[in-house]
């Protein structure tokens, strides 16, 4: 009984290495097309693995494409904006250079030629210095001594030098309140005192039979007719023997940048 028993079991391994061997001998003999069978199952299995892969791939590269051209669309949009601020700020300064030029070429084409004059450019005005007095940037060693007249526009007095320094001084403008201006009413060549009032304001009191309406010119005495005030209103009182006059500088020096400073021998 053992014994059939044992050769029943050998029989069945020496079946496991038959079977064994003839599988062995089909791969050697037909490994391309078995392999090949596999190949074609493998890629029809991956195929959609591998498409889907690369499509990923493919937006995540785009993405990062993306994302790369913003950034240097954005730093080529700061450097050009960079060149158009430089560019508009130096415009802005070439416009005012242009502006300053023509300025100075009006103010030296109106001025006598046989009067001596500095021009000066103003560093303070009234609304940074004392009520109604400039500072300009010409003193003694350029000529300039307490007294001399100041012109704007090249023909219109604005007031005196009252303290000078090495290079710069300080002008009294004639409308400062209570500075007294000796003047001549135009065309009657009769000599009044025009007493400032500030902010470019004047006034003048004057006999009630002496008549004077609005544009009436009053000017600085001398051979050339410089305007000091025009006259713009007339105020009369039935109670007061005189009359008063107020007048109003021909120019606003709040938008004056330069002058020109009438230098005494």
């Amino acid at each position: 009984m053992s014994y059939l028993l044992d050769k029943k079991l050998k029989n069945k391994k020496n079946l496991k290495i038959a079977i064994s061997i003839v599988v062995l001998i089909v791969i050697i003999f037909f490994r391309v097309g078995i392999w090949s069978g596999i190949s074609g199952i493998s890629q029809k299995f991956f195929r959609p693995v591998l498409v889907d892969g690369n499509s990923i791939g493919e937006k995540f590269k785009n993405m990062g494409a993306y994302f790369v051209s913003k950034s240097y669309l954005y730093e080529q949009n700061q450097k050009l904006q960079a060149q158009v601020d430089f560019n508009n700020a130096r415009n802005a300064n070439y416009d005012s250079i242009v502006a300053d030029n023509a300025s100075i070429k009006e103010i030296l084409s109106r001025k006598d030629s046989k009067t001596p004059m500095i021009l000066s450019a103003i560093l303070a005005k009234p609304n940074q210095s004392v009520y109604d007095t400039l500072l300009v940037d010409i003193g003694t060693l350029q000529g300039v001594k307490v007294g001399d007249t100041v012109f704007a526009l090249g023909n219109v007095p604005i007031g005196r030098v009252d303290t000078v320094y090495d290079n710069s001084s300080k002008v009294i403008l004639f409308s400062n309140p209570g500075e007294t201006t000796e003047g001549v009413v135009s065309g009657k060549n009769v000599f009044m005192q025009l007493v400032g009032r500030g902010g470019g304001n004047f006034e003048m009191i004057m006999p009630k039979d002496f008549t004077m309406q609005k544009g009436d010119q009053v000017v600085l005495p001398g051979i050339n007719p410089y305007v000091l005030g025009i006259v713009q209103t007339i105020i009369f009182d039935p109670r007061d023997p005189f009359n008063k006059a107020l007048l109003t500088s021909p120019v606003n020096i709040q938008e004056q940048k330069f002058v020109e400073v009438e230098t005494s021998p």
